[in-house]
């Protein structure tokens, strides 16, 4: 049985090319963040630098994350991608943060989610 979404996205492929955002790291570069911008409050003691961590700000600054989405449906984009590009337990032992990739998949998918008729 298929979902409401998976035969509205059926129906629209039927009918035209549809437009799938662009790349997500490369517009967190435009932000310039510092250390602490990437730590956030909930973060500011993590052993690790957390600075490139661009998963992490799914988290620590969600309103970044939105604002993304929104320029991409704004410029024409029919589909977002989740901000989930290394959101995995080898990606993220580098920041000592295999623990919350739930947490990093799941904190995306509802950033994208909640703009589709933006």
């Amino acid at each position: 049985m298929q979902s409401d979404r998976t035969a509205e996205l059926r129906s629209l492929l039927e009918r035209r090319i549809l437009i799938l955002d662009g790349a997500m790291g490369t517009m967190i570069q435009t932000y310039k963040l510092s250390e602490a911008q990437f730590r956030g409050e909930r973060f500011k003691d993590w052993p690790h630098d957390l600075r490139g961590n661009n998963d992490l700000l799914s988290l620590t600054q969600p309103q970044i994350i939105d604002g993304i989405h929104r320029q991409y449906l704004e410029a024409g984009a029919d589909i977002v991608e989740t901000n989930t590009f290394n959101a995995n337990a080898p990606s993220m032992a580098d920041y000592g943060m295999e623990a919350l990739v739930y947490e990093l998949n799941f904190a995306p998918a509802q950033l994208a989610a909640r703009r589709p008729d933006a």
